[in-house]
This record gives structure tokens, C-alpha cells and sequence, in this order.
């Protein structure tokens, strides 16, 4: 079973900006939100994906991502979506030996700016920047979903 195992970190200031690897726009979108699963539909570029998150255990849980045609992304996303649509610019900054995803979130959650790092393992080590501040991987009002209904701006 493919799983997830992603640790988050609040962003402080810019320095991150300098190591920048490549760039997207992202609009995501929830199809289900419940306690045992999260469905997700994702226009990146050109490209989208529809994606099946289970529940979090600590800092992993199981994930299933699919293509899937932009148009029918499109579609769930105006006609299916249970809450707001996230919108983001998803930055890409290699820091030792990881690829680190810097998400600038922009319309409801304007302000934001979170970065992530996938592990192979739950204590593998890494390299911290020194713009990763507080880690917020356990804080549920920062999951996506979350977000979605209840946006950063409204806190």
C-alpha cells in the first residue's frame, strides 16, 4: 500500500526564494472529507490527479493518486467539491539530499506559506532550513481539508 509520510513547517521570510528548483500553480479541490478518508481532486499545470488520503497515524497514512483528464478535474471540482477550492503557488527547494514542496497559498488563505517534506521513514533524518520554523504536522487546522473549510484568514 502506497503511504504518505510528510512532516509540515510554518515558513519565516524569503531566504527560501533563492533555491527555488521549479514552480506551480495548484487549485485543489475536496470531493469527501470524512474521518477514515479525504478525496481530492488536483489541477497542477496541465496535468491532474485524483487522490484518496486514509487517516493519519502520527505523521503517515496510506495514499492513492491517479491521473485523470484536466477537463473532468474541472468538472468535480465546480460541481462536486463539499468546500472551498485551494488555491496555491507550489515551489520546489532542494535542501540536502530532499526535495522540500513550499506552498504560498493565495484567495481565503492568502498569508500562508507552508513547506513539507515526504520521508522514506517516520525518524529519517534531514537537513532543517534555517526558514522552517514551527512544525505544524500534527496540527490539524494545517491539512488542506481543513483549510478548504476553515481558511487561514478567518483565524
Amino acid at each position: 500500500m502506497p503511504l504518505e509520510i510528510e512532516r509540515k513547517f510554518l515558513v519565516c521570510g524569503d531566504g527560501w526564494r533563492a533555491g527555488v528548483e521549479a514552480q506551480g500553480r495548484i487549485l485543489q479541490g475536496y470531493l469527501a472529507d470524512g474521518p477514515r478518508a479525504t478525496v481530492r481532486a488536483r489541477i497542477k499545470g496541465e496535468l491532474a490527479y485524483l487522490t484518496i488520503k486514509g487517516a493519519s497515524s502520527g505523521i503517515s497514512r496510506s495514499e492513492f493518486e491517479y491521473r485523470i483528464p484536466v477537463e473532468d478535474a474541472e468538472a468535480m471540482l465546480r460541481e462536486m467539491a463539499v468546500s472551498a477550492v485551494i488555491e496555491k503557488v507550489r515551489y520546489r527547494v532542494r535542501v540536502g539530499t530532499h526535495l522540500w514542496d513550499l506552498d504560498v497559498f493565495e484567495g481565503e488563505n492568502l498569508g500562508l506559506v507552508m513547506a513539507e517534506i515526504e520521508l522514506e521513514a517516520e525518524d529519517a533524518d534531514f537537513q532543517l532550513p534555517d526558514w522552517a520554523g514551527e512544525e505544524v504536522s500534527k496540527d490539524p487546522r494545517y491539512f488542506n481539508a481543513a483549510l478548504a473549510k476553515h481558511p487561514y484568514s478567518r483565524w
